[in-house]
């Protein structure tokens, strides 16, 4: 991995000082056409001086606007600083992690997985109205019943239909003969174009979608399609863990990924990134916004440089091997959970290379759920499902103790 090393707090406090000195200076320069400014000195005090250590603060304090997508075209000059770090950034995910060549992506810090994944289904969308002249009606998302709701809004917001997948509900595997069957039907109906979504770790089970199940099938019938692939929750802890993974851009029908920072990363809420191969995302050009100096080709427009620094802080505080030293040991942490749960023949899903268990509901008594913040998989009397996840703060020491409650309550 050539741009993710590891690198000194001097030299990361060096790096992010020098990207605000090429950025505007709301205090100092003569800056008069922007509706912009940095944080109000009455509400967040900027001469204290613990922020001379501390780039994050720095950045937020100082306010820069990453409107726009750095990776093509040209973007507003007065925050060229911050947004080379957030271009070095995409560089370490796409190329680094997900295996994308150098310049051959696009893509941007967005303000979530949910903004990313909608953000896929706009693109792949707008691709086939503007190659094929596809019909809304025509279009249609494929994902599994166990995806992230953000398909589903995306699916009401751009107005084309979503085949729901079934799952077996043990191996939380994609049905692969009901899937066929439920794709001819779409294709009676008129459906002639697909976007697919490829999970990389669903939020309720941390399971993993074989993309294959659903491109062999496309491919068989000679159907168009776009894969995106939502890593919003896996992105940061399964590349590490599996060598092989279908879900990268090593494989050819990858179109784009999404991969949130502020779960497994732990930066801060509102920082999802996505990555899409290029000639791609110019599917979304918003010609309206002459004023905006380059493209805008986001779905958020305004957005805060400061969660790109957060980002690039942590990757360059840690680095490849360090990363990967982190994730083995939440893997073994969730091995041990799920030695003990074994122990006790209790029921479970878990994904190998994740560190989510989730625990059938009938082991589960509502104070034990109510006691350690468990998330059911329904928040109604029909859920089957409570989940566990393998967070930085979850330790042994906590799961024991998980443990002997459900030896008490339940196993009396």
């Amino acid at each position: 991995m050539e741009s993710w090393q590891k690198i000194p707090s001097e030299d990361r406090l060096k790096r992010i000082t020098k990207a605000l000195h090429e950025n505007v200076n709301f205090s100092k320069d003569i800056t008069l056409g922007y509706p912009a400014s940095k944080l109000d000195g009455k509400v967040f005090y900027e001469d204290a001086s613990f922020l001379k250590d501390a780039p994050v603060l720095m950045t937020y304090l100082s306010n820069p606007n990453h409107i726009g997508c750095h990776t093509t075209g040209v973007s507003e000059k007065a925050f060229k600083g911050t947004q080379e770090i957030e271009k070095e950034v995409l560089e370490i995910v796409a190329v680094d992690i997900f295996k994308a060549k150098t310049n051959e992506y696009d893509g941007y810090i967005a303000t979530g997985g949910t903004e990313a994944n909608i953000e896929a289904l706009w693109i792949y969308r707008n691709f086939f109205m503007n190659s094929y002249q596809a019909n809304l009606s025509e279009i249609m998302i494929i994902a599994s019943e166990d995806t992230h709701y953000s398909i589903a809004k995306g699916s009401n917001l751009l107005m084309i239909d979503w085949m729901k997948v079934p799952v077996d509900f043990e191996s939380r595997n994609i049905l692969e003969n009901e899937f066929e069957g439920l794709l001819l039907k779409a294709v009676s109906d008129g459906k002639k174009y697909f976007i697919i979504v490829a999970n990389m770790a669903t939020t309720m089970f941390g399971s993993i979608d074989d993309p294959e199940v659903y491109t062999n099938i496309l491919e068989k019938y000679e159907l168009k399609f776009k894969l995106h692939v939502d890593a919003a929750y896996g992105g940061f802890i399964y590349p590490f863990l599996v060598t092989d993974s279908k879900l990268d851009f090593m494989n050819k029908n990858v179109s784009s990924i999404t991969i949130d920072a502020h779960k497994m990363l732990q930066a801060p809420y509102g920082t999802g990134i996505f990555i899409c191969r290029k000639n791609l995302i110019e599917n979304v050009l918003t010609k309206e916004a002459e004023y905006v100096e380059g493209m805008d080709l986001t779905l958020c427009g305004s957005r805060s440089g400061a969660n790109a620094i957060a980002v690039w802080m942590i990757l360059k505080t840690y680095g490849e091997h360090d990363w990967f030293e982190k994730v083995k040991i939440l893997q073994m942490r969730t091995d041990w959970l799920c030695n003990q749960l074994d122990s006790m023949k209790v029921e479970y899903f878990r994904e190998p290379f994740m560190n989510i268990v989730t625990i059938k509901s009938k082991y589960i008594p509502n104070e034990l759920a109510l006691k350690y913040n468990l998330i059911p998989q329904k928040h109604s009397i029909d859920n089957h499902w409570y989940k566990i996840v393998l967070m930085d703060h979850v330790n042994v020491s906590g799961l024991q103790q998980l443990i002997s409650d459900l030896k008490k309550l339940v196993f009396v």
